[in-house]
């Protein structure tokens, strides 16, 4: 069996609530009986029970993350942000893959409030997400939001400029000579399809050109959504001269419909997306993007978290927003000469 605090009581001849205190870093124990009792540890390879612990403390040093797809490398990098500031201050992270499904995502917020996490990362599925979110918020239990906003949630929240964000990469297209651009984009009660789609037609309006709803699809933010969306925009009568996708794996399902359809990038559709697939910048480093920071935004969601668990900060929420950047490559059209998509 494994050891208990009483066996390495009993070896280094003190209470167990000596050796308590010393797990716990507590004062209370001279300098030459808080040796005796790591020597104790030592030799017997003990190893305090978190549970106990974090009944004592009220602190199980757990702190949930919940985002919509696990699979898109966006969300990993952000899984991976989140987790190494949570490790640097001795939590560990619980993740859960919501599959932007909403009952999912509430049995998921259920599931870890059960198992006592300290706090709770989320991209919500939805605006839909409120319901369960609330009331969490109302008893002030730490929440932060990443990448996605909920406008009633009074909360930290972190993410992208989305609005400046696709202002700057529609603007990009209208400067190369593109007039008709297809918008693939989530459902709109997705905070960042919002935003994007409000910078687009920003972008639009400063470039005198007529918004059009037929030229926005709204689909499912993965591969198949982004293939589907773009067999509709192919088979169009008037064909858009530039797509952009919301988001990188819809920029890959649209590289599919096109190439299955002969339709050669940029030369008869220039393709725009938001996020840089790294694998796929290096095997096939044409795709325009405007990139967000994921890693590191995801790391100050995390800081921001450990700060509201800590009680280090006021009442008042805090909004932490990153400008992001435009890396233009070749599958905008930018090498071709702007009359070319005069037609």
């Amino acid at each position: 069996m494994a050891p208990t605090v009483r066996d390495v009581a009993r070896l280094a001849g003190v209470s167990a609530m000596t050796v308590s205190r010393v797990v716990n870093d507590q004062p209370g124990v001279s300098a030459e009986t808080r040796l005796r009792i790591q020597e104790a540890i030592a030799e017997l390879n003990y190893a305090p029970s978190k549970v106990a612990s974090s009944l004592t403390s009220a602190k199980t040093q757990l702190i949930g993350l919940i985002i919509p797809d696990v699979s898109n490398p966006f969300f990993a990098l952000m899984v991976r942000g989140a987790e190494a500031t949570a490790r640097k201050a001795g939590y560990r992270l619980l993740i859960c893959n919501s599959e932007s499904d909403l009952r999912l995502e509430r049995e998921y917020v259920s599931d870890l409030v059960a198992h006592r996490v300290d706090g709770l990362i989320i991209a919500p599925v939805s605006e839909k997400s409120e319901a369960h979110l609330a009331g969490l918020v109302e008893r002030k239990f730490p929440v932060v939001l990443l990448d996605r906003a909920v406008d009633s949630l009074d909360c930290d929240s972190v993410a992208l400029d989305n609005v400046d964000g696709a202002r700057r990469l529609v603007a990009h297209l209208i400067v190369l000579g593109h007039r008709r651009i297809a918008f693939i984009t989530d459902p709109e009660d997705v905070s960042t399809g919002r935003g994007r789609m409000q910078g687009a037609r920003q972008a639009l309006a400063e470039g005198a050109i007529e918004f059009s709803d037929d030229l926005v699809f709204h689909t499912r933010t993965d591969q198949i959504g982004g293939y589907r969306a773009a067999q509709q925009i192919i088979g169009m009568a008037q064909r858009p001269t530039a797509i952009v996708a919301i988001n990188n794996l819809i920029a890959v399902g649209c590289i599919q419909a096109l190439r299955q359809a002969d339709l050669r990038i940029p030369d008869d559709v220039a393709l725009v997306c938001f996020d840089d697939i790294q694998l796929q910048a290096v095997v096939a480093p044409f795709l325009t993007v405007f990139d967000q920071p994921a890693e590191t935004m995801a790391r100050v969601a995390a800081q921001l978290l450990l700060e509201r668990i800590a009680g280090n900060v006021g009442r008042q929420a805090r909004t932490v927003t990153f400008p992001g950047q435009l890396i233009v490559r070749e599958s905008c059209g930018a090498k071709l000469p702007r009359s070319h998509w005069a037609r």
